[in-house]
């Protein structure tokens, strides 16, 4: 059977150039789809089915006969919403939640409002060194959040820290940051510090975007360099700062690194002081892997809520803005 032949035109020259076979158009639409194949396999392997394996461990439980021993004396069986019922009913989870809650409400706005007051300063025309101040206050960003913390704990240490001999040698009084109320500060400032810079970034980007044609009709109407970053600077820049506000708030409900690192510093932290350190202690303390998975598909769940209701909510704000 002979191949379709070739149809045959003519430019504007009069040049023929002949039109490609179907055979190679199919090839050169499906060409994209087998560049996205490592990436997919990626995303199974490492992200979907750890997903999938743990919602489905969520769903067992290890059931015990006799005194454990022996070969099949431990059977792994269905459990139904055991676990998630054992999950909503734990207080150590829930107290873990509400204190995450109070970290949170210390955590999202002072760092959100130091990374927009930062952003707009950077983008003044008066600013001095502004490559250098933006990478200052950028790079403890780059600091892994375990050497964050380990450092911050020790300045918190009276022993050691040179902040308490300031103290001392002045006579002043020296809080003790790791007990009680002042651990939430304590912990807060360690994020902070942390993740202002990138906030910053995003923020400082966008109002780099904004065209400083809109700068200069608003200087022509008399307008001041604070009602310029009033009224039309962080107008323009909601969409990153809701972005920044959508990181912040997944990054606190899953606030690991800093307890856990601070625990051996001080009796305040607990095992199960965050959610997540509740799901690292049944998993790996307790060996009880199924309530584990339950709870950590419950805070997954509760992320995916929170993340999606707060973008439903201000998309919805931003349509009747748009309407009126």
């Amino acid at each position: 059977m002979k191949s379709p032949a070739r149809r045959t035109s003519y430019g504007a020259k009069g040049a023929p150039y002949a039109h490609p076979s179907p055979t190679a158009l199919e090839r050169a639409r499906s060409a994209p789809y087998f560049f996205l194949v490592p990436a997919i396999l990626l995303f199974l392997l490492f992200f979907a089915l750890p997903i999938g394996y743990a919602v489905w461990l969520s769903f067992r439980k290890v059931r015990v006969s006799g005194l454990g021993l022996g070969a099949g004396a431990r059977e792994e069986v269905w459990a139904g919403l055991e676990n998630y019922t054992g999950a909503l009913s734990d207080s150590e989870l829930l107290n873990g939640a509400l204190r995450v809650l109070g970290y949170g409400c210390i955590v999202v706005p002072v760092m959100l409002g130091l990374a927009l007051l930062f952003a707009l300063m950077l983008d003044s025309e008066k600013v001095r060194l502004a490559p250098f101040t933006r990478l200052a206050i950028f790079l403890p960003y780059a600091i892994p959040g375990v050497v964050a913390a380990l450092l911050w704990g020790f300045l918190y240490l009276p022993d050691v820290s040179p902040f308490y001999f300031v103290l001392d040698r002045f006579g002043l009084p020296q809080p003790d940051l790791l007990d009680g109320g002042p651990l939430y500060l304590a912990l807060s400032n360690i994020a902070v510090w942390g993740g202002t810079g990138f906030n910053m970034i995003v923020i400082y980007t966008a109002l780099r975007a904004i065209p400083a044609e809109v700068y200069e009709a608003a200087k022509l109407d008399g307008a001041t360099p604070l009602q310029i970053a009033l009224r039309i600077k962080i107008p323009m820049v909601a969409p990153s700062l809701v972005l920044t506000f959508f990181f912040s708030i997944i990054a606190t409900l899953q606030v690991f690194s800093e307890p856990t690192v601070l625990k051996p510093l001080t009796n305040s932290v607990s095992t199960t002081w965050s959610p997540l350190m509740k799901v690292y202690q049944d998993a790996f303390g307790n060996g009880d892997i199924h309530a584990a998975a339950a709870q950590a598909t419950l805070i997954a769940l509760a992320t995916l809520v929170l993340s999606f209701g707060f973008l439903r909510a201000t998309n919805r704000r931003n349509k009747q803005e748009a309407a009126r």
